[in-house]
């Protein structure tokens, strides 16, 4: 029994002791993603890029809506004066109407997104690896975003990935 007890704590010291010695040579540091987003150059003309067309799409919406609105006040008030066969086909015309209408703002939607992606990958990629080289070249095993860190203490390079980018 002393014989096991010994062998237990030789092993849990040995396993302490490398633990130890990894944390001991690990270097870590921490980079706010969030800072750099906001303040890339290239992002900051996304940004813009993304409102222009998100303008334009509710631009187009808005005169379609204005257009059905105006045409529903008008079949509305000539209702009574026309007969059913017409106003079965306006019944159809207002259906169509808000089809396209809903079927435009999914379309303008889906691109919007689309667009932020195809202008944020190529972004986001030149950040990472900007990280990524910083880190390297600072000697750091990891770097973490403080974004998603429950804590971050230390060495902060954000202000290095920042140089590194050229802004």
């Amino acid at each position: 029994m002393m014989k096991q007890f010994k062998t237990l704590l030789i092993a849990t010291l040995i396993v302490f002791g490398t633990t130890q010695s990894i944390t001991a040579q690990t270097k870590m540091a921490h980079v706010d993603t969030n800072d750099l987003i906001t303040k890339m150059p290239a992002m900051i003309e996304a940004q813009k890029q993304l409102e222009k067309l998100s303008k334009q799409y509710d631009a187009e919406f808005k005169a379609m809506a204005d257009e059905y609105y105006a045409k529903l006040k008008k079949y509305d008030e000539e209702a009574a004066t026309v007969g059913d066969k017409v106003n079965e086909e306006r019944a159809k015309e207002v259906q169509e109407m808000e089809k396209r209408i809903r079927d435009y703002r999914e379309t303008a939607q889906k691109e919007l997104q689309q667009k932020e992606s195809d202008l944020a990958k190529p972004l986001m990629d030149k950040i990472k690896a900007s990280i990524a080289k910083v880190g390297k070249a600072k000697g750091f095993n990891y770097v973490i975003d403080v974004n998603s860190a429950i804590y971050a203490d230390g060495i902060d390079i954000t202000t290095d990935v920042k140089k590194d980018l050229g802004f």
